[in-house]
């Protein structure tokens, strides 16, 4: 029995150990299953794998995709680019483990934003600083789109939401949530920026997928603007997690 997981901590609801027990049940792989491991520290990573001999891959959230670095023997390029893993490959040979740390945000990210770029979207805002800006950051530089961070305090190399005016939303038409602002429960919650400024030309992303439509995005649909959420993102990491396991 193959065994692959999550961890993180809290681990309240999962959407990958759904994603996966569904996939495996659909597509008739047999002898696979996949667990949830609530680890407070990443340091627990090395009794995790001595505890569960067939673990072969594992998901990496909140709060380990950085703290787990040191535990890995290998990094994938853009892994090391980004600065955090979430999908971690497993081989283990006559006692030795290879243990391969891999990014497959940026992928989702990607693959779920190309479709809807156009012309337009040359610039982009990046509201938030924190661990899900990394891999949205790495995939705009990758395609070439120059982007703006936008914070609440003030940091080194960001712009505060204060200074967001119509001048910045005309020259920044790819706008991105990347904090958890309206995400359930906190529904009421969103990016402060002047959305009065927006219209058909602007497209908003948010890496939020629940709920389905957060009030930054219902805001930006009121102004004519296009809009995703992030669900097809996170299908599309569950893929590429799938992908690297078994490759």
């Amino acid at each position: 029995m193959k065994l692959f997981g999550l961890i993180g901590f809290p681990l309240s609801h999962s959407f990958s150990k759904k994603y996966f027990t569904e996939k495996f049940e659909k597509e008739g792989i047999a002898n696979c299953r996949y667990e949830l491991f609530p680890i407070r520290q990443a340091s627990e990573f090395g009794e995790l794998l001595s505890t569960h001999a067939t673990l072969c891959g594992i998901n990496v959230t909140i709060p380990h995709k950085v703290e787990i670095l040191p535990f890995l023997n290998e990094i994938d390029e853009a892994a090391v680019a980004i600065g955090a893993v979430n999908c971690i490959k497993i081989e283990r040979k006559e006692g030795n483990s290879s243990i391969k740390g891999y990014n497959t945000d940026a992928y989702g990210f990607a693959e779920s934003l190309k479709p809807l770029l156009d012309e337009r979207h040359q610039k982009a805002l990046i509201f938030g600083d924190g661990g899900a800006a990394k891999a949205v950051k790495y995939t705009l530089a990758q395609l070439q789109i120059p982007y703006l961070t936008v914070v609440r305090n003030p940091a080194p190399n960001a712009i505060l939401y204060s200074q967001v005016d119509e001048k910045l939303l005309n020259e920044h038409q790819l706008l991105i949530n990347t904090t958890p602002l309206g995400m359930s429960p906190n529904y009421d919650s969103f990016p402060p920026i002047p959305y009065q400024f927006l219209g058909p030309q602007h497209l908003a992303y948010d890496l939020v997928y629940n709920p389905e439509e957060t009030e930054f995005l219902k805001k930006v649909k009121a102004q004519g603007g296009k809009i995703k959420n992030g669900m097809e993102m996170l299908y599309l990491q569950a893929e590429r997690s799938w992908y690297i396991w078994n490759t």
